[in-house]
C-alpha cells in the first residue's frame, strides 16, 4: 500500500498524519472542499471533493491503495443547536456513504479502510477503577449515538472485501490545536484553570501516537474492527492541567477552579462532556503490538513543549 487517500486531511490529526506518512515513503492524496490556502509538500496531493453535493473526485479513489477517514464536523467547535448536532452527525454519516457509493459504482484497489470514531462511544464512568473497552455498548446520550451510527456507517466496505479499523480516539494533546491550547491558556495570566472539581478523568492521547495508530493500522493486517485510541494512563483534570502549569511556569500559577455552574453558562450541553469523567482501556490496541513513545502525560507534555 503506498497511496493513501485522507478525508479530513486538513485538520490537526490529518496534518499531522500526512506529515508522518509522507516521511514513511508513502503517497498522500488529501481530499478537500477547496483549493484555497493548500499547501504544495512533497508526496501530498490534493482532490476535490463536496460532501453536501455528494461530489468526489473519482480519479483519486481509483489511485488509493487505502483510505484514512477523518472528516466531520468539530464536536467542540459551536455551541450544540439542533442544527449544528445535525451537521456533527450528517458530516459523518454522509461522508462514509459517499466514499462507499464511489466505490461500489467505480473499479478500485483500496484494501483498507481505517475511520475515526471516538470515545464519545462510552458515558461517564460507571464505577471506581473500572476502564472501558471495545466490546461495551454505546451510551444512549447524544455523542455515543452519533459514534455508533459513525462507525455503522463505514462497516459496510466489509462487504466488498475491505478491512476496516476503527480507533475510537480520546482526547488529542498537540501544540498545534484541539484541547492542549485550551489546558493553557489561561497559564499567560498566572492561572491553572480547574474544570468542576477536577476530578473527571481523562482519557487522552499524543498526537505522535494517534497518527502512529492509524499508520499501525494500515500496516498490520490483523487489525478488524474497533480499537481505543488513548494513552495507557488517563489523568483527572486536576492531575492534566496541574502537569501543564508545573511545566510551563514551573511554581509562577495559581491553581483556581472554574465553577460547573459557570461551565454550564459558557458551553451550554457541551459542558457534558467536559466534566464528564470516562477511564478507557488501552488494553487492545497495546496486545496487538503497539507500544506508546508518550504512556504518561508528563512525557507528552514535555514533548509538546520541548523541555
Amino acid at each position: 500500500m503506498r497511496t493513501i487517500l485522507i478525508t479530513g486531511g486538513t485538520g490537526l490529526v490529518g496534518k499531522a498524519l500526512a506529515k508522518q506518512l509522507v516521511e514513511k515513503n508513502y503517497e498522500v492524496i488529501i481530499l478537500t472542499r477547496t483549493f484555497k490556502d493548500v499547501a504544495t509538500q512533497k508526496n501530498i496531493s490534493y482532490a476535490l471533493w463536496n460532501v453536501n453535493e455528494k461530489q468526489i473526485d473519482v480519479n483519486a479513489v481509483k489511485k488509493a491503495d487505502a483510505i484514512i477517514h477523518l472528516a466531520g464536523a468539530g464536536v467542540m467547535d459551536k455551541k450544540w443547536t439542533a442544527e449544528y448536532k445535525n451537521e456533527i452527525r450528517n458530516s459523518r454519516i454522509n461522508s462514509s456513504e459517499l466514499i462507499l457509493n464511489t466505490l461500489k459504482n467505480n473499479e478500485h484497489k483500496v484494501q483498507i479502510i481505517v475511520s475515526a470514531s471516538a470515545i464519545g462511544w462510552y458515558g461517564k464512568d460507571k464505577q471506581e477503577g473500572h476502564f472501558f473497552k471495545e466490546n461495551e455498548n454505546a451510551d444512549p446520550a447524544f455523542l455515543g449515538k452519533v459514534c455508533k451510527e459513525w462507525e455503522e456507517s463505514i462497516e459496510p466496505a466489509t462487504t466488498m472485501g475491505i478491512r476496516v479499523v476503527k480507533l475510537r480516539t480520546g482526547i488529542v494533546l498537540s501544540e498545534a490545536g484541539g484541547a492542549y491550547p485550551e489546558f493553557k491558556s489561561s497559564l499567560k495570566f498566572g492561572i491553572a484553570s480547574i474544570l468542576g472539581t477536577g476530578k473527571q478523568m481523562i482519557s487522552w492521547i499524543h498526537i505522535d501516537d494517534l497518527c502512529r495508530q492509524y499508520i499501525f493500522a494500515l500496516e498490520n493486517d490483523t487489525l478488524v474492527g474497533s480499537y481505543n485510541a488513548v494513552a495507557p494512563k488517563p489523568v483527572n483534570n486536576k492531575t492534566m492541567t496541574l502537569a501543564i502549569a508545573k511545566i510551563v511556569k514551573g511554581t509562577f500559577f495559581i491553581p483556581v477552579h472554574v465553577p460547573q455552574f459557570v461551565l454550564n453558562i459558557m458551553l451550554g450541553e457541551r459542558s457534558i462532556e467536559i466534566l464528564k469523567s470516562a477511564r478507557v482501556s488501552s488494553d487492545k490496541i497495546k496486545s496487538a503490538g503497539f507500544t506508546f513513545l508518550y504512556p504518561t502525560v508528563e512525557a507528552a507534555i514535555m514533548q509538546i513543549e520541548k523541555k
